[in-house]
C-alpha cells in the first residue's frame, strides 16, 4: 500500500480553520485523516508565525496565544528552516509574484514533495512548481 500524499497548511488554511471560515471544513478532514493515516499535516515555521501576527493584530495577543496552543495540539509538524531552506524561499520569492512568508510554505511543499493546501489565489502563479489543493 503506498504511502498517503503530503499536504502543506499555508496561513490561509489554517486561518479558515481557526475563523471556521468556508475552507474549514475541508481543513478539518485533512487533519482526520492525518490523524487516521499517522501522517502529520506540514507548515512552515514562518507561517505559523505568520498566523500568529495575524490573530494578533486583528483580534489579541491572547488570542493569538490561544490559536498556538490549538495548532500545537493538531496532527501538524512544524517545519523549521536552515540557511539553504531560507535562501530556496528566497530564489521563489523572487521569481513569482507572492508574498515571502508564502515562499517559505511553496519551498517547504517542493522539500516535501507535499501539496499546498489554501484558499489564497497568489499560489495560481506557483502552479508549475508545486501541487495546490484549493479549499
Amino acid at each position: 500500500m503506498s504511502a498517503p500524499p503530503r499536504r502543506l497548511l499555508d496561513s490561509y488554511a489554517i486561518l479558515v480553520l481557526l475563523a471556521d471560515e468556508e475552507g474549514a471544513a475541508r481543513v478539518a478532514d485533512l487533519l482526520r485523516e492525518a490523524i487516521e493515516t499517522d501522517v502529520p499535516l506540514l507548515v512552515n515555521e514562518i507561517n505559523v508565525g505568520e498566523v500568529y501576527y495575524i490573530v494578533a493584530r486583528h483580534r489579541s495577543l491572547d488570542d493569538a496565544e490561544r490559536a498556538l496552543d490549538h495548532l500545537e495540539s493538531l496532527p501538524v509538524e512544524v517545519v523549521g528552516n536552515t540557511l539553504d531552506d531560507v535562501l530556496d524561499a528566497a530564489r521563489v520569492k523572487a521569481k513569482h509574484p507572492l508574498s515571502y512568508a508564502d515562499a517559505f510554505a511553496v519551498a517547504t511543499a517542493a522539500r516535501f514533495d507535499a501539496t499546498v493546501v489554501t484558499g489564497d489565489r497568489e499560489f495560481e502563479a506557483v502552479e508549475t512548481i508545486v501541487d495546490v489543493e484549493w479549499i
